[in-house]
Formats: structure tokens, C-alpha cells, sequence
């Protein structure tokens, strides 16, 4: 459990899209990366080394100081058996931990119920976004959801109203190629707008902040800002959640995938250096985390949808390094054109709930896997 007398805090931060696991730990003392990739590989010189087998995307500067300080575990490989290579199937089995059946609850929304099974604080867990992510749902366990914390309350008449129906809509429009609109209404009917009650009390986080710290002007970096202000805001809130993207590089890589990492890394950076400055950050780890990995090879300006991928878990509580092996990029041990996971992202999850949360993890992921000591 967490090593500090204040609750211990978990941000999700989901790279949506299915990140390109090569192009970000990139193996580039490994022959066949630059034989796979003949477009979109990155050359050596402009790597960021990590050791002499991996280095990082070169957009990723901002937080290569985090890796070298010892605050963040590179954990290799991360899956599940059997990939359906579908962003909504593939996101699905992430959210709820469901990977041979369409799953109906998400993994932090019975986290959220274990931590306050009486419901007493609507703000113990936060979403940042349009949407509320399917992670977070649970009929009965209320999340507060928020798109802009700046603006958020600010315009009478319009903020309650017409932010329920953005949401409702764009939760509605992400999900109900998986499960379809009927349960989809049936749910925010229940339980999906009781959560906005807590934005009342939201709206006075930026008024309690104070920072020298310039985060960059883009949407990743105003989420975590907001993240950054509501826990220092000591509302409560145990579980945070965000998204960036798309990082669905099936063209045109070069320049997306930089772009999508710059802001990441710039707004991560940011948010931690944040918490170091006031001295909250001692309590708080973030998971990294997308849908799948891609392809090996790329397929002339972009990469398709894959398997085995990397998470991240960064805070200064981490034990960093490199965890897991670096799947095999031979072309006999590749599958479909993958390299195969070899950790089980319920692993990952069992880590978090249990050496971190202080929960027990085999209900709310479905079993006992493998954990990793990072924590």
C-alpha cells in the first residue's frame, strides 16, 4: 500500500487510439526495427536512449527527466491473449476487464464503490472529458464528470443543461457501437447524470489554485491542470481520469504520432513538476495506458492496429525501471504481424489496486494475474 499517511491517488491518463508501442520504447539497437521500418522508423540519431536497447520517441524529452529520476516504470509487452485488433472491442475489455464477453461494469467504478461504498463523497472519483469512460461506470456509484473546469458553472443557464446533454450525447455516440443505445440511455438514465451533482463544488478548484508552473496551451495539458487543481483542492477525489488522442497512426505517422507525444510529454511534465511544487505530488501515481500496440512493420506512412503494447506508471512512490521482457520482434514468434503481449494488463491493474490502493484486486479484474513490483 501506499507508502505516505495521505490517501493514495491513481490518474489514468488513456492514450486512445492504440499507441505505437515501437515508435515510443523504441528498440532501436535491434536489426529488424529499422528492417520492419523502412518509413516510419525513427533513425538513431535522433533516439533519446534509455539504456543500450530501448530509447525513447525523440518528442518525448519532457519526460525523459522523470524516467531518469527513478519516478516511472516502463512496463513491456502489456495485453491480453487473443486481441480483437477493434478499438471499441479492444477498449471495451480494457474498461471492464471482460476479454471473452461484453462486459457490463467498469474496473475503477468498482474500485470507486469499494472506496466509498456509502456514497458520501460524490467527488471521490473525477472525469476529465466530453464523455463519461466506460472504466468508470457502475449502476449506483456516482462520478463527476467535467469537460473545461475553467468555464464549468461559469455561465448561468446554460452550464447544467446543455453540459448533461453534451455528455449524454457523446457517451451515446462512443459506446453504442459496442452495446448498443438502449443500454447505453438506460444507464445515464440511472446513474450518469446523478454524477454531474458534484461539479457544484468542482467549479471552486481554479479559484484555490496558485502555481508558477506555465502548462502548454493544449487539451491534454488543460486536463491534467484541472487535475492538478481539484487534488490540491483536497476535495477527496481518489481516482482521476482523462484521454488524449487519436492515436490511430494508420497514415501519415511521422509528424501525428510526434505531435501526440510532444503534447503528452510537455502536459505530464507539467502536472508533475505541479504536484513537486507544492508538495502534493507524494501521494499520486498515473497509469499510461492504450488499446493495443501496432504492427511491426509499417505499411508505407503508418502503422495498423496491433497487440502487445507499453504502459507506463510514473509518481514519485514508483519504483522505476524497465518491467517485463520486450516481446520478440522475430518473424516466426510474430503474431499476425504482432509482437505478442506477455503481461496481462489485469496484472497491471492488480499492481495499482493492491500495492497502491490498498484494495483487493481479484473481484474488481475478474481473477489472480501476475503483478509486477513497480509499486
Amino acid at each position: 500500500m501506499a507508502n505516505t499517511s495521505k490517501d493514495p491517488v491513481l490518474v489514468v491518463l488513456q492514450l486512445t487510439g492504440g499507441n505505437d508501442y515501437l515508435n515510443t520504447v523504441i528498440p532501436y539497437t535491434n536489426p529488424l526495427y529499422k528492417d520492419y521500418r523502412p518509413v516510419v522508423g525513427i533513425p538513431d540519431n535522433k533516439v533519446l536512449p534509455l539504456d543500450d536497447k530501448v530509447a525513447f520517441h525523440p518528442a518525448m524529452g519532457a519526460m525523459k527527466p522523470i524516467y531518469e529520476r527513478g519516478d516511472m516504470a516502463i512496463l513491456h509487452g502489456v495485453g491480453y491473449p487473443n486481441a480483437p485488433r477493434s478499438h471499441f472491442r479492444s477498449m471495451d475489455i480494457w474498461h471492464t476487464c471482460e476479454p471473452t464477453k461484453l462486459g457490463t461494469e467498469g474496473w475503477l467504478g468498482r474500485a470507486t464503490r469499494e472506496i466509498d461504498p456509502h456514497k458520501e463523497n460524490v467527488l471521490t472519483t473525477v472525469s476529465f472529458g466530453p464523455a463519461l469512460f466506460r472504466a468508470l461506470t457502475l449502476p449506483g456509484v456516482p462520478v463527476a464528470c467535467v469537460d473545461n473546469l475553467d468555464t464549468y458553472g461559469l455561465l448561468p443557464g446554460v452550464s447544467e443543461q446543455r453540459q448533461r446533454q453534451r455528455i449524454l450525447q457523446w457517451f451515446a455516440h462512443m459506446y453504442s457501437p459496442a452495446v448498443g443505445s438502449g443500454p447505453v440511455m438506460d444507464y445515464l438514465g440511472q446513474t450518469g447524470l446523478d454524477t454531474l451533482q458534484g461539479a457544484d463544488i468542482l467549479k471552486n478548484a481554479p479559484k484555490m489554485y496558485s502555481s508558477t508552473i506555465q502548462y502548454p496551451e493544449t487539451p491534454i495539458a488543460k486536463k491534467l491542470k484541472g487535475i492538478a487543481q481539484v487534488h490540491m483542492a483536497n476535495f477527496g477525489t481518489r481516482i482521476f481520469y482523462c484521454d488524449h488522442g487519436s492515436f490511430d497512426s494508420h497514415s501519415n505517422q511521422h509528424g501525428m504520432h510526434d505531435k501526440l507525444w510532444q503534447d503528452v510529454s510537455a502536459g505530464v511534465a507539467c502536472f508533475f513538476d505541479d504536484l513537486k511544487e507544492h508538495g502534493m505530488g507524494d501521494n499520486v501515481v498515473m497509469l499510461m495506458f492504450s488499446e493495443f500496440g501496432r504492427r511491426a512493420r509499417d505499411n508505407g506512412s503508418g502503422t495498423d492496429h496491433g497487440s502487445g503494447g507499453v504502459a507506463f506508471v510514473l509518481g514519485e512512490q514508483v519504483k522505476g525501471g524497465q518491467y517485463g521482457e520486450f516481446p520478440s520482434m522475430k518473424a516466426e514468434d510474430l503474431e499476425q504481424g504482432d509482437v505478442v503481449p506477455n503481461h496481462d494488463f489485469r496484472g497491471l491493474y492488480s499492481t495499482l489496486l493492491e500495492d497502491w490502493m490498498g484494495l483487493d484486486a481479484k473481484p474488481l479484474v475478474g481473477g489472480t494475474f501476475e503483478k509486477l513490483a513497480y509499486l
